[in-house]
């Protein structure tokens, strides 16, 4: 029997315009984790997707992680449900299995927190896979830009490539959200909230 993989999505605008904003930053960590795992993307034939399939994370005893989809939408954020929902149907994949990495402006840049299902927080991309998933109940890693400064919009501040600042320590917590990433698989949801959930 085929082992049925995850599906990890990694959220953003595509081309290089886009490229170095803070929406996305989910796709960083998608780049990064194929980096580590020696996988390349390649457009999917059925979704509007780039896709690499490899295995996350280490499991006890040494054994590798569990095989998995990396998944970025070719599609604009807004609409990044039908590219996800499209992946979980070829697949088989449950929506259990999916695990959306993503930018968050509630929280601050440089931190990692994860859940499973609750709101959307405004965020566009995840309304989007909601409504197409028909369920709230799949996995985030919210990956922190921080709240826009002073008056502006936070339509304006994710569409912004981070600062000169934010530039210096943005490897580290592209770092730490690949973590957890592979810490989900490795451990557990429960587990990753844990240990960064808890970091000062």
């Amino acid at each position: 029997m085929t082992e049925t993989p995850w599906l990890v999505v990694g959220l953003g605008n595509p081309g290089p315009k886009y490229a170095g904003n803070r929406h996305n930053v989910g796709q960083m960590v998608l780049d990064l984790l194929a980096e580590r795992t020696g996988a390349r993307f390649s457009r999917h034939a059925r979704a509007q997707a780039a896709v690499a399939e490899t295995r996350l994370g280490v499991l006890p005893g040494g054994r590798p992680g569990p095989r998995v989809v990396l998944a970025k939408p070719t599609t604009y954020m807004n609409t990044s449900g039908g590219p996800v929902a499209g992946l979980v149907k070829y697949y088989g994949v449950d929506p259990a299995q999916v695990v959306v990495v993503h930018d968050e402006v509630d929280i601050p840049f440089d931190t990692i927190k994860l859940k499973s299902g609750g709101g959307e927080g405004g965020h566009n991309g995840l309304r989007d896979i909601t409504k197409a998933l028909g369920t709230k109940d799949y996995v985030r890693v919210r990956v922190g830009v921080g709240r826009p400064p002073g008056r502006m919009d936070t339509a304006d501040h994710v569409l912004k490539d981070f600062s000169a600042t934010e530039r210096k320590d943005l490897p580290i917590l592209v770092d730490d959200a690949a973590d957890a990433v592979e810490m989900v698989f490795a451990e557990g949801l429960l587990a990753a909230q844990g240990k960064f959930h808890t970091r000062v």
